[in-house]
């Protein structure tokens, strides 16, 4: 019990950032759990690096098996969103927030799963190459390339945001809220970067794009249209472990959450999760 309280956090923040999914995640580290209960090495010295060792090798495997249920997912395949999540606690903040980002974890699933592996341990943990050998047994070297090569990929593909303060977030936000009260969306186009992107992911349960949408006038169409198929929906704003973003409630009920990614004052991203099998309870607690 005393590893599962120690460890646990760390163990999900790593497994959440190789699955992209709370549930397969949290599997991942009560395995590794029930492993190392059910036989401690008798040479035992570092309890951490032996269940990372495990709870990666476990997420390799359930990699592997993922990827095949990716090319028959319905649409857009987003990371389920975590409310109310913060584990930069746990290592070098910049690092970490970056690994979470939505568009680095989009980047990730086009990875091999090594490639996935040794970027999360190595650059979002700072795990050594000697280390990562021992958890994807192939030589340090190797671990190098794999690491390497999917730094090169995030970079290209995911580049990095300069900082936003939290007031110009707040005023976005708020602007995004208000219009969206008003109805009158076409408020919204002086908020929304020209290189904007919308994506959606409903699963194949909930009616959306099923292509991200690029540029403002595309991303205001989809946005109108949204209104209009849930009116009466409230936005309540809240932290997610991939940023600032929303709860969509009517009624009581929770319909999707919308992450929002910045840049130089406008919207960059919007990032919209309405399938049911990965839209959380709310309130939510921390993991």
């Amino acid at each position: 019990m005393e590893a599962w309280v120690e460890h646990r956090r760390y163990l999900f923040a790593v497994a959440y950032r190789l699955l992209g999914n709370a549930s397969d995640a949290e599997d991942a580290v009560q395995e590794a759990y029930l492993r190392l209960r059910g036989a401690t090495p008798p040479d035992l010295v570092n309890e951490r690096a032996w269940l990372t060792t495990v709870t990666s090798r476990i997420c390799l495997d359930v990699l592997g098996s993922a990827r095949a249920r990716r090319e028959t997912y319905v649409g857009t395949w987003l990371p389920e969103p975590l409310i109310g999540y913060d584990d930069t606690d746990l290592g070098d903040t910049v690092a970490l927030r970056e690994s979470m980002r939505t568009a680095v974890l989009l980047v990730l699933e086009t990875l091999s799963p090594a490639e996935r592996v040794a970027f999360v341990l190595h650059d979002a943990f700072g795990m050594s190459f000697d280390q990562l050998a021992t958890v994807l047994e192939r030589t340090p070297a190797a671990c190098r390339q794999l690491a390497s090569r999917a730094r090169r990929r995030v970079r290209d593909e995911a580049p990095p945001r300069k900082p936003v303060s939290a007031e110009e977030t707040q005023r976005v936000l708020a602007a995004f809220v208000a219009a969206s009260a008003d109805g009158d969306l076409s408020e919204l186009v002086h908020l929304l970067d020209p290189q904007i992107v919308l994506r959606s992911d409903g699963g194949g349960a909930v009616p959306t794009a099923r292509k991200p949408v690029h540029g403002p006038e595309r991303v205001l169409t989809l946005l109108s249209g949204l209104a209009r198929r849930y009116a009466g929906v409230r936005l309540e704003p809240v932290s997610l472990a991939a940023g600032d973003g929303f709860v969509l409630e009517r009624d009581g009920a929770v319909l999707g959450v919308v992450g929002i990614e910045t840049a130089g004052g406008r919207i960059a991203e919007l990032n919209l999760v309405v399938n049911p099998a990965k839209v959380p309870s709310w309130p939510v607690s921390s993991v």
